[in-house]
């Protein structure tokens, strides 16, 4: 064993934050919640209610009744209010307790804490800010042109639990390495941009034949893929996914999203809609989305595979190939901090094109021996 340890570089990882980020976060489909019942969601460390009022609109509560503790994700929806099971206080999205049926009068300070929300493209969103700020108006989260579109298919969407910190999943946006060798893509071009609260990520990249099947007969050659993801804020991805065809392209939109349930733990969503075309139309189009789903399913349990075993690590060491890791966790560090905090170096514009010569050469070197070892097994002795 080398007793220099000078010449060791140790790992340094703090605690997990236990303040949660400030920003839009997105708890799934719309019509999840839009069913007249009460439902429970634990984010940010606590348990909250999401009930739809007899107006149809959408409200989040925290669930504990302010009266004597009683769960309102496990009481009834009553008019406008959800109503606690323990004594029936009626309580409503904008947190006021709206009465108490065995009481002539509802005390002054009958409040609870009403969460802000946003409903936008069938999603449902909920504001969060450790400082009690109501959302900026310029803090947005952009209309998604093809979810209210008939010519493109309904959300296929999907949600798991994952049990680390959520800083794991947008490290991502910069990581292109591991695509080639967790997801088994092939990336040729990758970029970055940092500018306020938004962070993109541009890729292009080629098919993998030592890692994907031929097309079989009469089926069009899958060429490539070209995709633009940006954060819009901490916890929120819209990806313009487009896969290159032999004669056609497919225009697809995936969100990648989360929201913490506590310190080390989050809910990861995904959903995607299709482009239909004259070349894939109806039915086609809707299978080619639950397909696509499937393959990103795929993909999402491979980094949960690699998140479950792996450290929390504060220090990357990095390699002249490796992304902007540092300036990304500069950036993310905004929605950590008071917004008086916020310094310039955390949104100002940054760009990075990661010369991708070296990772092309290297792969495309794999990928060509993978083969060979193949043709080379399937051969008779």
């Amino acid at each position: 064993m080398d007793s220099r340890h000078d010449d060791v570089r140790a790992i340094e990882a703090e605690a997990a934050p236990t303040r949660f980020a400030r920003g839009w976060h997105c708890l799934g489909l719309s019509s999840t919640y839009a069913d007249g019942k009460p439902h429970t969601v634990t984010a940010f460390g606590q348990k909250l209610v999401v009930f739809q009022s007899g107006d149809g609109k959408l409200n989040v509560l925290d669930a504990y009744c302010r009266h004597m503790g009683g769960d309102l994700s496990q009481g009834t929806v009553k008019g406008n209010e959800i109503a606690c099971p323990f004594h029936d206080w009626r309580w409503g999205g904008d947190g006021k307790c709206k009465g108490i049926p065995y009481s002539r009068r509802v005390p002054l300070r009958a409040r609870t804490a009403a969460w802000t929300t946003m409903q936008q493209d069938g999603l449902l969103f909920v504001w969060n800010d450790p400082e009690g700020n109501p959302p900026p108006p310029d803090v947005t989260i952009p209309v998604i042109e093809g979810a209210t579109r008939d010519d493109w298919t309904d959300w296929v969407w999907s949600e798991t639990i994952v049990n680390t910190n959520c800083r794991e999943v947008v490290d991502n946006v910069v990581d292109m390495a591991h695509f080639f060798y967790v997801h088994y893509s092939f990336p040729t071009y990758f970029k970055n941009i940092f500018e306020g609260q938004t962070a993109t990520q541009i890729m292009k990249g080629m098919g993998r034949p030592d890692a994907r099947p031929p097309a079989r007969g009469g089926e069009p050659q899958l060429l490539g893929n070209t995709s633009v993801a940006s954060y819009h804020g901490p916890s929120f991805m819209i990806d313009d996914l487009t896969y290159h065809y032999e004669g056609m392209d497919i225009k697809s939109v995936l969100i990648n999203a989360h929201y913490p349930i506590d310190a080390n733990s989050f809910v990861l969503h995904s959903g995607i809609i299709v482009q239909r075309t004259d070349a894939l139309p109806g039915e086609a189009a809707d299978a080619m989305a639950r397909k696509m789903s499937d393959f990103i399913l795929r993909g999402f349990d491979q980094d949960i595979q690699i998140w479950k075993n792996k450290t929390r690590i504060d220090n990357p060491l990095l390699c002249e190939e490796d992304g902007p890791v540092y300036q990304l966790r500069r950036w993310y560090e905004q929605f950590y901090v008071d917004v008086a905090d916020v310094t310039p170096e955390m949104v100002e514009r940054f760009e990075h094109e990661l010369d991708t010569t070296r990772p092309v050469e290297a792969w495309r070197k794999e990928v060509e021996e993978n083969l060979a070892r193949r043709a080379a097994e399937s051969r008779p002795a």
